[in-house]
């Protein structure tokens, strides 16, 4: 089957679109580019659709190289038979592939394997073909003792035999898809406590038993993380002796006078071989699809952090809380350059010199919002600066809570301190805090996306997977906003389209020695930016000049019809942005007449317009923040039945975590969520959302909190 024939069957998309994403892909265009300029060519495909596409397309390559090994294998040992290279021709799936090469496939040195070596062979055919008696049997046993072989009884003959008939059985294709097929319609997978588990980590899977089609796969990677933490004992459960008279169904002929020396063999071969590569297998395959759900989970949850809503045009206060070391400050202007920094003691019983310090910083340079952190000595650090706020009538200023996590991790890395070679970690940190109120999205790319902790059991997944899906996940999501070229920083620029790292640099370091770039194309001075760069990039820059047209996501080589569109609706460029223009982009246009005379595909022709109605426009919404409780601050203060507010800081497949503001984020289980049923808490919640919950359940000695959504009261939702 060709390649293209392949994906439009697996993923249900016309032949000729996938035609030509492929030959895109090949001549090195982008995913963002494709899905953007490209759309008649593909269909209108989405970005989602070709990761798919793209991700489908590696495995089919894969299994392509490894069905020309098989087969150059099989033909080597003389095998291929007309039929068998038919059905490896037509496998689909890896795994089906690897089930037909099984009887063909080079072993190490095994029990039959060296029973052959002992020419025992003849003596194993003897009792497949059924047709001797006992005493035969024995006597042609006994004629194959050889103690030079290493063959020196009877018995040893026997056992030789036995042991090339249970391999051969277990390499059986038809009893292997036998028993995968009917370990998972009927097996259940089982876990089991261990004396490791000390803390109780794994409580919930301490007697557990749910049916292999029925598992969640988050429960797939609880019990796996278990078991490599030697916590927990897994097995499959199910009844063996089902499979066991399937294979011998297919073994024994009727009457056969070696029946119970061949159920002795069956019962061997899948006990030592079959059942436990089958189960193998399983588990395998668990996995990879609770893992494959994982990294889509930590894709969605990745996109929706790096689209929080910027707080722009703001003076803001990154505030890092602390104890004993103290609170860390730094303040930053509008674009993100920190005016001062400082540390302060105001949770230790040095208020008053912290006031004084944060009100010289306001009265020298002002500052619009306080961005603090919710770690250690957040709660304290809020109460302090609410006061602070109300005793000096600084009713102007916000206070927003910002997620630390991957805080540290920046700090301490090379970027960081390039950027801030005289600060130390904490002060860095501060930093950090304010301009992810700032802008999230080009903050947080400068944090290696696996770090950030919105996923589930990411430690437990392929590494080298994890992070080429988060990074075309933050590249997607870059080209989705789009970049201000003049001010962005390179770790932002590498994640635009047509764009790397040692182009995002080489753009920095060209910007820093001749100054701004005046238009898009001038981005084509930069060494390393080619014509075929620029023209995956260039409708993702954003520049500030006089052509509006520069602040979209117009792409230039369609400036032309784009100007030809707006004389045709009796519009200027100058009046883009205003009443007149939106009216009439907004009004009845005959879409397909419109592409026709302005040479652009319908789908090209829509996006100018939508582009057209709110040219430079940030796509992301305003910033907000949960008003925390000050009488809570520590998980000790908590009593079932408090309402409180809460931010959603990470969604999995069971539920969400809530930050409450006491250190440890609370659980809303999915069942919790809503008043109905919802097959995944991402259908309600999204992340960084202001919630309302009810604590239903507090455990100190694990620290663990468990809350409710859907338990609060309308009355109590306010």
């Amino acid at each position: 089957m060709e390649i293209s024939q392949y994906l439009s069957s697996s993923l249900h998309l016309e032949e000729r679109y996938v035609v030509a994403v492929l030959k895109m892909l090949e001549e090195g265009s982008t995913i963002p580019f494709i899905a953007r300029d490209k759309k008649e060519e593909t269909g209108n495909m989405s970005d989602v659709t070709l990761r798919s596409l793209e991700e489908e397309r590696s495995k089919f390559e894969k299994l392509e190289e490894r069905r020309k090994t098989v087969l150059s294998s099989i033909e080597e040992q003389g095998k291929l038979t007309p039929e068998l290279k038919e059905e490896i021709l037509a496998c689909s799936t890896l795994s089906m592939l690897e089930t037909l090469y099984r009887p063909y496939k080079p072993k190490r040195k095994t029990r039959g394997s060296i029973a052959k070596e002992k020419g025992l062979e003849p003596l194993a055919r003897y009792i497949q073909e059924q047709k001797g008696s006992l005493t035969e049997l024995s006597e042609k046993a006994k004629s194959l003792i050889n103690p030079e072989k290493g063959v020196k009884t009877v018995e040893e003959a026997l056992q030789g035999a036995k042991d090339i008939l249970a391999e051969e059985f277990s390499d059986n294709p038809d009893f292997y898809l036998y028993a995968k097929t009917y370990i998972q319609k009927s097996g259940k997978v089982e876990a089991k406590e261990t004396k490791e588990d000390v803390d109780q980590k794994y409580l919930n899977y301490a007697s557990f038993s749910v049916p292999v089609s029925k598992i969640k796969p988050y429960q797939t990677l609880a019990i796996s993380r278990g078991k490599k933490e030697k916590k927990l004992t897994t097995s499959f459960a199910y009844d063996q002796i089902t499979i066991e008279n399937q294979m011998a169904r297919t073994v024994i002929v009727r009457n056969s006078p070696f029946e119970a020396i061949l159920r002795e063999t069956i019962e061997d071969s899948y006990k030592r071989l079959l059942g436990p590569s089958v189960e193998n297998e399983i588990a395998n395959d668990l996995f990879e699809k609770a893992e494959d759900l994982s990294l889509a989970l930590f894709s969605k949850n990745l996109h929706q952090l790096l689209l929080g809503s910027p707080l722009k045009g703001k003076k803001i206060l990154g505030f890092d809380p602390g104890y004993r070391n103290g609170c860390k400050l730094a303040l930053i202007n509008e674009s993100g350059t920190v005016l001062t920094s400082c540390i302060i003691y105001p949770t230790v019983g040095r208020e008053r010199d912290a006031e004084l310090k944060m009100i010289e910083i306001y009265k020298k340079f002002g500052y619009d919002a306080i961005a603090l952190g919710n770690g250690t000595a957040g709660r304290e650090s809020e109460e302090f600066l609410r006061g602070f706020l109300a005793k000096y009538k600084l009713d102007g200023v916000s206070i927003t809570i910002v997620n630390e996590s991957g805080a540290s991790v920046y700090s301490a890395s090379p970027l960081a301190i390039k950027e801030f070679p005289n600060m130390d970690i904490e002060e860095r940190s501060s930093v950090s805090l304010a301009r992810r109120l700032l802008d999230p999205m080009a903050e947080l790319v400068k944090i290696p996306p696996e770090a950030i902790g919105v996923g589930q059991y990411q430690h437990d997944m392929d590494q080298t997977r994890l992070k080429q899906t988060l990074s075309a996940t933050t590249m997607d999501t870059v080209n989705e906003v789009g970049v201000w070229v003049n001010t962005a920083s390179a770790s932002l620029l590498k994640y635009v389209s047509g764009f790397n790292e040692k182009t995002a640099n080489a753009l920095v370091s060209y910007r820093d020695e001749n100054g701004p770039f005046k238009t898009r194309k001038d981005v084509m001075k930069v060494k390393g930016l080619g014509p075929k760069a620029f023209l995956d990039a260039a409708g993702f820059l954003r520049i500030e000049n006089e052509n509006p047209l520069e602040k979209t996501a117009v792409h230039p080589k369609d400036y032309e019809a784009t100007e030809q569109l707006l004389h045709e609706l009796g519009l200027s460029l100058e009046e883009l942005g205003s009443e007149k223009a939106s009216a009439r982009l907004s009004s009845n246009l005959d879409i397909p007449a419109l592409a026709k005379h302005l040479g652009l595909g319908e789908y090209t022709l829509k996006d100018i317009i939508e582009e057209l109605k709110k040219p430079g426009r940030d796509p992301r919404e305003k910033a907000t923040s949960a008003s925390l409780d000050s009488k809570v601050k520590d998980i000790k203060d908590l009593s079932v039945g408090m309402v409180l507010n809460g931010t959603v800081r990470n969604i999995s497949d069971f539920g969400a975590f809530v930050d409450i503001g006491v250190h440890q984020d609370g659980l809303v289980h999915i069942s919790e969520i809503a008043n109905r049923f919802i097959r995944h808490p991402s259908e309600v919640l999204a992340m960084d959302q202001i919630v309302r919950v009810k604590v239903i359940g507090v455990d100190l000695n694990r620290k663990r909190i468990s809350l409710s959504i859907k338990q609060v009261k309308e009355d109590e939702r306010k």
